[in-house]
């Protein structure tokens, strides 16, 4: 690899090295200086604008339904997809530069993503951000070296944020890229490697109250199994279980007051993960005392994956009062995997905003987990992409709450459940005031059953049309 050394100035007179590695220009040292300066701030200017740089949806002070759309929408950025995935896929190298004038896999690089990630957000007037622990830094050989660096990146990150406004949204860490998690994490069979992810999870808890985050992100990617004949289940569960306890317990101990989340999802890189969707992570916690401490981070990719449409993995969660944090992305059906695709479906985020209307809100927010496809490799495609999502989303918001405003759906909802609320057996049911013997007589009495009232779904699918389309 040729490699040569040179000095630059720019046009604000600072000086800085530059190292030239098979025809590209790094630069090495601090320099504090526009990334994106193709880039303007990006403001809002209405459905009827023309400019791709410009939100159409997306009023962060509109008020809807008494709270501010920047309230009801709590925008993050993902580090890892937005300042680190550079179009690699099994078939292919990258096909987009997000060294950011740095050299890559080093703390200089790690720097330069921290300038892009918060000139990025400024931009785009993002108030949060999400992270893994190697996101943020190159992962070294040895725990205590990455830890070290870690803490360094941190320094930076905070005084990167100060006057911004910005804060961290959620962390984690991961548990799934290198090699020793080839049998998982908590479900690993080698205590060494489960130390090795408690050391993890320590240190990105750290991190995650450091830089004032509001929850913690367990996503089990690689805590489940192919194939039942090296597997003992049960093991595995219990282990799992006793590393989130471990965790809940050291997160209180150093005043970490949010919500932890598992982020369910049901296959891929496993073929079977033990957090198959919101139902099966619900009844894991359940199970094994931690439904108090923890609440649900629902992708909407994951969901579709798992046979679910995403607005039925938040009604799980929401009615089991775990809505905690949404991943916001959507997935491609003709693929079978996780695409993680800039949401653009229209309906998809109306039901996902009626949803949380309805849960109330949320604790944590909005993360875009979602990467710019392969072919969209310009920085130019990645402020586009998040505004679309960022559209996406409004656009949802504010069709959910016509749709809750105009009141057919939800009195179609009353209405047909009315025999339980309205007739005087339907009233004992619901009061667990009678009993079998009862209702068999009661069964009696009537002599037959008349079939159900109508479900009426074209006629909700019309009202749903009519209110997201009609004047």
């Amino acid at each position: 690899m040729h490699e040569r050394r040179l000095r630059v100035k720019n046009m604000r007179a600072y000086e800085r090295r530059v190292v030239v590695i098979c025809g590209k220009i790094y630069s090495q040292g601090a320099l504090m200086s526009e990334i994106f300066k193709n880039i303007p701030v990006i403001k809002y200017e209405g459905a009827e604008s023309k400019n791709a740089f410009a939100f159409k949806f997306y009023d962060a002070d509109k008020v809807v339904m008494g709270k501010k759309m920047s309230e009801h929408l709590p925008f993050a950025m993902a580090w890892w997809h937005n300042l680190c995935a550079d179009g690699t896929d099994t078939f292919g190298r990258g096909t987009t530069d997000k060294s950011f004038g740095a050299v890559p896999a080093t703390m200089e690089h790690a720097k330069a993503k921290v300038d892009a990630g918060f000139e990025f957000m400024k931009k785009l007037g993002i108030r949060y951000y999400c992270f893994h622990d190697v996101d943020l830094v190159p992962e070294a050989d040895d725990i205590k070296e990455t830890n070290r660096r870690l803490d360094e990146i941190s320094d930076y990150i905070l005084k990167k944020s100060k006057g911004t406004g910005i804060k961290c949204l959620w962390g984690t860490a991961n548990m799934f890229s290198n090699p020793r998690y080839k049998n998982g994490a908590g479900s690993t069979n080698s205590a060494d490697v489960y130390a090795f992810a408690a050391a993890q999870i320590k240190k990105a808890l750290d991190l995650t109250v450091k830089l004032g985050g509001r929850g913690y992100v367990f996503w089990g990617g690689r805590e489940g199994y192919d194939t039942l004949l090296n597997t003992d289940v049960a093991f595995e569960q219990e282990n799992i279980a006793r590393l989130m306890k471990m965790a809940v317990e050291y997160g209180r101990s150093i005043g970490f007051k949010g919500d932890f989340y598992i982020e369910p999802k049901p296959k891929e890189p496993m073929k079977h993960q033990y957090d198959f969707d919101a139902a099966t992570a619900i009844g894991f916690l359940r199970a094994h005392g931690l439904d108090k401490d923890f609440k649900m981070n629902i992708e909407a990719n994951h969901a579709t994956l798992a046979g679910h449409t995403f607005e039925h993995e938040l009604r799980i969660s929401a009615m089991n009062g775990m809505l905690g944090s949404i991943d916001a992305n959507q997935g491609d059906y003709l693929l079978g995997w996780d695409t993680d695709e800039f949401p653009f479906d229209v309906y998809s985020a109306t039901h996902c905003m009626y949803e949380v209307l309805k849960a109330g809100g949320l604790t944590g927010g909005f993360n875009f987990d979602a990467k710019t496809r392969r072919a969209s490799n310009t920085v130019e495609d990645m402020f586009l992409a998040y505004i679309l999502g960022m559209d996406t989303f409004a656009l949802g918001l504010l069709k959910a709450a016509a749709i809750i405003e105009d009141g057919r759906v939800d009195a179609f909802i009353k209405e047909r459940y009315s025999t339980f609320t309205d007739t005087e057996m339907g009233k004992k049911i619901l009061a667990g005031k009678t009993s079998l013997k009862e209702l068999a007589e009661y069964a009696d009495k009537l002599g037959a059953c008349k079939v159900p009232s109508s479900g009426r779904q074209e006629m909700l699918e019309s009202v749903m049309n009519e209110v997201m389309f009609g004047k």
